[in-house]
Order: structure tokens, then sequence, then C-alpha cells
């Protein structure tokens, strides 16, 4: 017989945690990412304990096109700022297939290097298809590591539409990651991304694609002059890299170094900071009140047979909606 592994207290969570044990650190996370009712509780008591503890980091969102290598760079990214002497934390916002419940991204495997750092931190996180799921989970998993010393954090998203706004929502800076061949691929991607990134990596420029980079980066610099930048007093731009050649590697890091400064100086960086609380502030109120509502006993026995009726025509989507609600109103009233 299998002996249950006993529980940790929230104190040891903490502790181990803020010591920057990473066993310890992915069991407070994978506590976060519950959704138990109960265990729910127990990581709100945890993010409180740890909040005093945070370390400033600067958090990185990660995203581009099928194909143009994120997770390549990222690794080689990575390894790049351990090699500075810093602690990065890779975290994956991944919508997750709605058809197994798994995860896209998978496992570790392609970030050889960082994998195998002490320095780094890797957590592909799956969120049942909820983007409101991965707002919280994702958010608070940034407090964890934060708490438990990680200078960078390094979020990055599988690239399907609304995720890029939901990781813009919670980073201080936005990378986007594009091939040599960007015009095709970007009518693929969602109207409006453009004017989302800090900085555009035009990747892989290496070999017989280094002129084709080249040019890509000329076109994308044009287009994104005319663009209103989504960050305040701040331009942004096209750079070339290649993650097997490992160039423009630094170069990206001195950018991301010259926005914070930059942000930091005009004030952009705490105001960002503090609309992203209240936007989280906002978005687990609505989470909280959705959650309940469709728990609810009769509300989850009624919402079957009026679907039901509105597929057949029977009903009127609004009078349904507004049925359900006033059901639920009601309950709240006794």
């Amino acid at each position: 017989m299998v002996k249950k592994r006993k529980e940790k207290s929230i104190e040891e969570l903490v502790q181990g945690v803020l010591n920057g044990d990473r066993v310890t650190l992915a069991q407070a996370i994978t506590l976060v990412e519950s959704n138990s009712i109960r265990h729910f509780e127990r990581a709100q008591q945890l993010i409180e304990a740890v909040l005093p503890h945070q370390k400033q980091s600067i958090r990185i969102g990660i995203t581009g096109v099928p194909g143009a290598g994120k997770s390549t760079f990222i690794d080689t990214f990575g390894s790049f700022l351990t090699g500075l002497g810093l602690k990065v934390a890779v975290l994956a916002v991944d919508p997750s297939s709605n058809v197994s419940k798994g995860s896209i991204l998978g496992d570790k495997t392609r970030m050889e290097r960082l994998s195998r750092d002490v320095h780094a931190f890797i957590r592909p996180s799956p969120s049942g298809g909820t983007l409101g799921g991965v707002s919280r989970k994702t958010r608070e998993t940034i407090l964890l590591c934060e708490a438990a010393g990680y200078d960078v954090i390094l979020v990055e998203t599988v690239g399907v539409g609304q995720s890029e706004y939901v990781v813009r929502s919670m980073v201080d800076f936005f990378l986007l990651i594009l091939l040599t061949g960007a015009g095709d691929e970007l009518q693929a991607m969602k109207k409006g991304i453009m004017e989302l990134p800090d900085l555009v990596v035009i990747h892989k420029a290496d070999g017989d694609n280094v002129e084709k980079a080249e040019k890509v980066k000329e076109e994308m610099n044009m287009m994104l002059h005319v663009l209103r930048s989504y960050t305040e007093g701040w331009e942004t731009k096209a750079v070339t890299a290649s993650s097997i050649k490992e160039t423009g590697i630094d170069s990206i890091w001195n950018v991301i170094q010259t926005f914070i400064q930059t942000t930091n100086n005009n004030g952009v960086f705490q105001k960002r900071r503090k609309t992203q609380q209240l936007e989280w502030l906002h978005a687990m109120i609505k989470e909280h009140i959705e959650r309940h509502f469709y728990n609810d006993p009769e509300v989850k026995e009624l919402v079957p047979k009026l679907e039901t009726e509105i597929i057949e025509g029977k009903r009127a989507v609004s009078s349904s909606a507004l049925q359900l609600v006033g059901l639920y109103y009601e309950k709240l009233k006794r």
C-alpha cells in the first residue's frame, strides 16, 4: 500500500518558497492552480503570506506565430540571463486542448539548457481552456516566483488570439517573435496584435535567412513607426536575432533594460503595475461571481433545460438569461 504524502502546512510552503526551494515552489504553484474550494482558500493564505516578500522583478511576455521558435528563443535568452547571474522563471500561459484537456505546450524538453539550469524554473501551466483561470493562476504564480527571488519572469503564450491580450495585461514588457515571412503570418493573427508589443524580434536570422530578416526588419520598422505604441513614451522597434547562432540576444536585453529605465523615469512602469492590480481585482470579482452562479444547484438544473429550448427555438436568449439571473438573485435574498 502506497503511503499518502503528508500535506505541507502553509507555514512550510511559505518558508520553502522564500528560501528559493524549487520543489516547494512547484508544490505552492500546484496549490494555486487547483480548482478545489479548500485549496483555493489555502492558496489565498499562502499568497497573503508571501506578498510582503515580493522581489521587484522584470515581467516579460513573449508571443509569436506558430513555428517562430518561441521555446528555442526562451531557452537561449533565459540561459543568457542566468549567465549574467540572474534567476529566471518561465511560465507558460496555455489555454489547453478542449478535447484532451492536456497541455499543448508539453514538457520542458524544448528548453534543454534552461531545464538543467539551477538558476531557472520552468512551469508549463495548463488552464483547462479558461482564460480567466489563466489570468488568476498565472498572476499568483508570478507573485510566488518573485517571492522565491526570481529576477526575470518570462511568460510565454502559445499565441492563440485572446491569450496575447491576457498576457499583455500582466507583464511590464511584451515581445513579439516573427519569422522572415512575417507578412503572411500576420494575416492570420488577430487584428490589433501589432499594437501590443514593446519589441518585435525577427527570429531565425541565420544562414540564408540573414538578408531576408534584415529586409523584414526594415519593413516592420516602417509600419511600427506609424502605429501608436502600447507603452506611453516608448517607440516600438523591430530587431533581428538568431537563437542558434546566439546573435542579437544581448541587444534584446539592452532594449529591455532601456525600456525599464525609461518607464521608471517617466512613471509609466509603476502606473502600469498599479493599473494591472486593479484590473486583476475586477477580473477576480467576475470570476468569483461566475463560479458561484454556475455552481448553484438550482441554476445547474435549469441551464440544460433552457439551453434545449433555445436551440429548439422555443425560448429567447435574453429572457432565458434574465430568468436564470432572477432565480439566482432570489436565492441570495432568502
